[in-house]
């Protein structure tokens, strides 16, 4: 699992907004550097990665609310929300299929066959949460999602009473 980044530059006595501003814009960072890649079926941990960096920032967003204008919180909100859904279904077909690959290297021959199929149509169903998640993953989306929150650290910024870079 990928480590969350250390956030530098906080103290005590700098406003919470700042902290805010902050915190923000690396865990933003984190979903954004988080998704190269993130649909290669062959490297499960990519969408794990992901998954993991939007709950950060979800989390981040949570703390911080009091510090961001309604409106635009909400839909950066729930644009995280939706793109965490997304890698969710698409991770829980990843590791069903590796649970059930374990599983029958244990079995004897002729009972692999089963689950073989089994396997077949957990992929085909990977492939079909792969499909929803190219939408949520575009770089057009993340771009949007990336400029919204941008925008939030702005208003972070500003409540704070100066710069969080």
């Amino acid at each position: 699992m990928a480590k969350a980044r250390a956030v530098e530059g906080l103290d005590a006595e700098q406003p919470y907004a700042a902290a805010a501003a902050r915190i923000v814009a690396l865990r933003a960072r984190e979903v954004a550097d988080h998704s190269r890649d993130v649909l290669d079926v062959d490297d499960i941990e990519r969408v794990h990665d992901m998954r993991v960096a939007t709950r950060r920032l979800r989390a981040a967003l949570e703390i911080f609310e009091p510090c961001f204008p309604a409106g635009p919180y909400a839909d950066a909100l729930g644009e995280v929300k939706a793109i965490a859904d997304a890698l969710g279904e698409r991770r829980d077909r990843d590791v069903t299929i590796v649970a059930l690959e374990r599983f029958a290297d244990g079995l004897a021959s002729p009972d692999r066959p089963g689950v073989a199929s089994l396997i077949g149509e957990i992929r085909t169903e990977q492939a079909e949460a792969n499909t929803e998640l190219e939408a949520f993953v575009s770089s057009h989306r993340l771009a949007a999602l990336s400029e919204r929150l941008s925008e939030l650290v702005v208003e972070a910024e500003a409540l704070a009473g100066s710069p969080a870079s």
